[in-house]
């Protein structure tokens, strides 16, 4: 996860997004060994893989969401982090029928001991859009683009501050890993856990 700090005015947009930054942070591993192509269900939006200038929606979102502090900081990292030709493939938006884009997700790569496994990065929606099926829209399109190109299983990153988002995860087939991590993370499972039991139900922990 990128590293910020909370200033007052990022602090302020965390309140207004109702996402709880004082709940401790400690490394989730989760990991989805199967999966079957599933259909997308698009009511008032629709998902589209990048093209040229989505850096710029994508900062505007994850500064939204209180994961950077400012717009430049979001796209400075993008840019740096993705800049590939496979971003065309990879990346992935909502956008409403309108054309505003409200959500993103990335089917990216992390190394994994002398290996490199999929990793879903990123996943994001503006908080006025939540909760209307757009997160799950787009992890299924990510899901659909590893299981379509045989790239299972897939790894990803999260916190317990994220708790709404697992139970996401686990309901497409991704499960909290007890030792199992990928990339630089220390799974931080008997810790995550619990935290995580004020949140979540015993069967997603176990």
């Amino acid at each position: 996860m990128y590293a910020y700090n909370v200033g007052g005015d990022l602090l302020d947009i965390l309140i207004q997004n109702q996402i709880d930054r004082s709940i401790p942070y400690k490394n989730i591993i989760m990991r989805c060994d199967e999966y079957d192509i599933q259909p997308i269900s698009e009511n008032d939006f629709h998902i589209r893989k990048y093209k040229n200038g989505d850096e710029n929606y994508w900062a505007e979102i994850e500064c939204k969401i209180g994961d950077f502090s400012s717009v430049e900081e979001a796209k400075n990292y993008f840019v740096q982090k993705y800049n590939s030709d496979e971003l065309a493939e990879k990346c992935f938006f909502a956008e409403t029928s309108d054309g505003k884009v409200v959500g993103t997700c990335i089917a990216w790569y992390d190394n994994k001991d002398d290996d490199v496994v999929s990793s879903l990065h990123w996943l994001a929606v503006l908080p006025e859009y939540q909760q209307k099926g757009i997160g799950s829209a787009l992890v299924i399109a990510v899901m659909n683009y590893y299981k379509g190109n045989d790239l299972l299983p897939v790894y990803l990153h999260t916190q317990p501050w994220s708790y709404k988002a697992i139970k996401l995860y686990y309901s497409l087939g991704f499960n909290i890993q007890h030792e199992d991590t990928f990339g630089n993370y220390k799974n931080e499972y008997q810790e995550a856990k619990e935290i995580l039991m004020n949140y979540l139900p015993v069967e997603i922990l176990m």
